[in-house]
């Protein structure tokens, strides 16, 4: 372990049953049992996650240094969002296969130069899945007609310069809050190779 990490003292709890509750296409819902690993107290309890794959975005840069937005309607909160692209690693993907595919399958680009701005836990209170971010910068239109999507995935590609679009994300017009963490993964990026 280096230096700089972080060293955690809190005691960790362990599963001592789990059970499927609820099976959707996107998620299962879990009981678990868990029990604290404490020396002086072995307090059991039972707690609901949600079983999801893992999940995958990049912030896709042009060639004109435009970053390529998807805007979309999203059922949760009943509205449109704007995002970068994103979506759910297939079973038999890696999160970079993934990533490419959705990049392509969403925005028509395509990109030769990706870098990864590493993973972020999506909402380790209730879900299991980790969300790995991506860079991909040079990205070309490879196929210009309107993306098709998933079933009901509805999608319009917007080009933004790079100023507009962290004033976007500055002012809460992007608020889906793992977008906003690779953007701040992408800004300490920038940070620390004008450091080195």
């Amino acid at each position: 372990m280096s230096e700089k990490s972080f060293q955690f003292t809190i005691e960790p709890w362990s599963v001592v049953h789990e059970n499927k509750e609820y099976h959707t296409p996107i998620f299962n819902l879990l009981q678990r049992k868990m029990q604290l690993e404490a020396k002086e107290d072995k307090s059991e309890g039972d707690f609901y996650v949600l079983e999801a794959p893992e999940w995958v975005n990049v912030i896709p840069i042009t060639k004109n240094k435009e970053v390529v937005l998807v805007e979309q309607y999203r059922y949760g909160i009943e509205q449109p969002t704007l995002e970068i692209p994103g979506g759910m690693v297939d079973p038999e993907e890696q999160p970079l296969e993934s990533i490419k595919r959705e990049l392509v399958e969403e925005t028509g680009y395509r990109s030769a130069n990706w870098s990864s701005l590493g993973k972020v836990s999506s909402n380790p209170a209730i879900m299991t899945n980790y969300t790995h971010l991506y860079l991909a910068e040079g990205c070309e239109l490879i196929r210009s007609e309107k993306p098709a999507g998933d079933e009901h995935e509805r999608i319009n590609v917007h080009l933004l310069s790079m100023d507009k679009f962290l004033s976007y994300v500055a002012d809460g017009t992007i608020h889906h809050s793992i977008m906003v963490a690779a953007v701040a993964r992408f800004l300490l990026k920038d940070r620390q190779e004008e450091k080195s």
